[in-house]
């Protein structure tokens, strides 16, 4: 691989010929736990969750659903330094489709749902969680392919008011209720690595935040890896109640970037790492990434599922990826789930066996068996891979679906 550099006005231009390692160059991107997109991902793998208990030690089996295309629509808020309060609620739309009822008893669908957001957002944004307007726009309507005629009626009208368990068709045989794409690979570079634990440094309980209660959850990171150097831009809210002042802010900033290189010099020791912070700060006006709940979730920002974080919990647009939003899906046969999960374990699982660059790519057909994928393409970088090895590893993989859905519900699975 060549790779030339220049300046084009004031953009730095890379371009690579011949044919690139995959790890060569990265371009990579961490959205931390108080985003909105991370927020609506979670809230929503959060809600598949509950209901999967529910209905299983109730009725004994995952019912039908799915929450998958939640949203999160901004509040409004004031803040000043040394306090902050919220002015206008979190709107949470409940977007999706649950079975109401079992052989004829009701399941408290609602009630489940907001006990689950309520308990979300004390534990994720405590200063949000009294501030909330719950919308809920969950149905429990049939599938397409119900067709009415004067014979018997259709299974598929039964999905989602099911007599009892046993006319759940996934009791008989595992069906991929979607033609979709899983993928998965391995393994990642020192530089994603780096790029995953410093944004859930600032973002998650660490003893950093711990120390410095000022630090927001609402962390994004985007960073440029060329092999040998890496630039970074990085968001870090304060929040406003504890921060007294301007100059409060701008040494809080001096803190967050003398951690960056601490943490760089560890994980990265040869390599320089450059580092710009809030870029959009306007200290002569005030202008800061000041908050009150410590995510922009409070003032007119957005999220909504499958917009952050894939599977693996990165962004990662020169590695292999697909536009599924796997959190909220049903755990039993939702493709879009369990195919983008098994794909990264097995793509894992192929690299510590083989070495190397791992790509793995399942593809469904929509009401074929789920253990049976319409396409796999699994692609090895090792040139001494062995294609039968290989070939039991996927076959082993393949096996794991009733496993890989209780592990889903009983634990739940970390994804995004």
């Amino acid at each position: 691989m060549q790779r030339t550099s220049t300046t084009l006005g004031h953009s730095h231009l890379v371009i690579e010929t011949g044919s690139p390692r995959p790890d060569a160059t990265t371009i990579v991107e961490r959205k931390g736990l108080g985003h909105p997109d991370t927020l609506a991902d979670h809230l929503a793998e959060r809600l598949s969750q509950a209901y999967s208990q529910y209905t299983l030690e109730r009725f004994g089996a995952v019912l039908h659903h799915n929450f998958d295309k939640l949203a999160l629509l901004g509040g409004a808020s004031e803040v000043r330094y040394g306090s902050g309060k919220m002015t206008a609620p979190v709107r949470v739309l409940i977007n999706g489709r649950a079975a109401a009822v079992c052989g004829g008893e009701e399941i408290p669908v609602e009630e489940l749902v907001e006990e689950t957001v309520r308990v979300f957002f004390a534990e994720r944004l405590p200063e949000a969680a009294d501030h909330l307007d719950l919308r809920f726009h969950i149905t429990s309507n049939s599938s397409p392919g119900a067709v009415l005629t004067d014979e018997a009626e259709a299974e598929r009208t039964r999905w989602f008011a099911p007599r009892s368990v046993e006319d759940l068709r996934e009791r008989r045989t595992l069906l991929a209720n979607d033609t979709s794409l899983g993928t998965g690979w391995a393994p990642e570079n020192p530089f994603e690595s780096f790029v995953r634990e410093l944004v859930d440094h600032f973002s998650g309980v660490s003893t950093f935040t711990v120390q410095n209660r000022w630090c927001g959850s609402d962390v994004k990171l985007m960073g440029y890896w060329d092999g040998e150097a890496a630039d970074v831009v990085l968001c870090v809210p304060q929040k406003s109640s504890y921060v007294d002042n301007r100059a409060a802010y701008l040494a809080n900033k001096h803190t967050v970037l003398a951690e960056c290189r601490r943490l760089a010099a560890l994980r990265l020791p040869s390599a320089p790492v450059q580092f710009r912070l809030n870029v959009r700060d306007v200290p002569e006006k005030d202008e800061f990434y000041l908050t009150y709940t410590g995510s922009s979730i409070e003032s007119g920002d957005e999220g909504v599922v499958g917009r952050g974080n894939r599977v693996n919990g990165l962004i990662t647009p020169l590695r292999p990826m697909n536009m599924e939003g796997a959190n909220g899906k049903n755990p039993v046969y939702h493709v879009g789930k369990l195919y983008n999960l098994a794909a990264t374990r097995l793509a894992q699982r192929l690299h510590e066996e083989f070495g190397d660059h791992v790509e793995v790519h399942l593809v469904s057909a929509t009401g074929e068996p789920l253990d049976r994928p319409w396409r796999i393409l699994v692609r090895l970088a090792a040139d001494d891979a062995e294609p039968n090895r290989a070939q039991l590893l996927v076959t082993e993989a393949l096996s794991t679906f009733p496993a890989l859905t209780a592990e889903i519900v009983r634990h739940g699975v970390v994804m995004s």
